[in-house]
């Protein structure tokens, strides 16, 4: 083999790598206190918290398809809980994905799963078995986001008889989306380790 021959082997052979390189982007990083009140004023859904567009990563591809696949890939959720109410509630959070355009109900739903405890909570979920991500179409991106505090049964906290266990709550949410056949890197996420407590 050549001189030639070798480089232009090389070549190939890393473009080939940085085109299968890890790749992820912050879809938001919010961080606000839920009281009653701020449930039940909430609109046009009660217990929402509405992270709009604006609070969206404005570099968010619009088109989660192609050229890199973020449809097929997973999303890293990591919930932060800075403070909740005394005692063991089992809490819940359905984080909802509103896209600029749906299809059957429109959305579609992951959950972060119980928590009873403040600190942080992660986990991984793929985006092709969530509730309802067919009701998505993924290549025409997705417009805003729908945070709904909920208990361990999925009922919404606004409408439990005890209320005082789930309000008022400060917490972190951070959505990292991730493309096929990659893996979450919280170090390519800013500002992760300076909350980390």
């Amino acid at each position: 083999m050549n001189q030639r021959t070798l480089l232009a082997s090389l070549l190939f052979i890393f473009i080939l790598t940085a085109s299968s390189r890890a790749d992820q982007f912050v879809l938001f990083d919010v961080t606000f206190t839920f009281t009653q009140e701020d449930a039940l004023n909430s609109k046009p859904s009660q217990s929402h918290y509405y992270v709009k567009s604006d609070r969206l990563n404005p570099e968010r591809p619009k088109d989660w398809t192609s050229p890199v696949d973020y449809r097929n890939g997973t999303v890293h959720l990591r919930l932060e809980v800075l403070e909740k109410p005394a005692g063991d509630q089992p809490t819940s959070w359905s984080v909802c994905y509103i896209p600029y355009k749906g299809q059957n109900h429109g959305y579609g739903c992951i959950g972060t799963g119980p928590y009873t405890t403040a600190g942080v909570h992660e986990k991984d979920l793929s985006m092709t078995t969530f509730w309802q991500n067919n009701d998505i179409v993924w290549n025409e991106g997705i417009k805003e986001m729908h945070l709904v505090l909920k208990d361990d049964h999925n009922l919404h906290a606004h409408k439990r008889p005890d209320p005082e266990k789930f309000f008022p709550t400060k917490v972190r949410m951070t959505l990292i989306q991730v493309s096929k056949g990659a893996k979450y890197d919280p170090k390519l996420v800013p500002g992760l380790a300076a909350a980390t407590k």
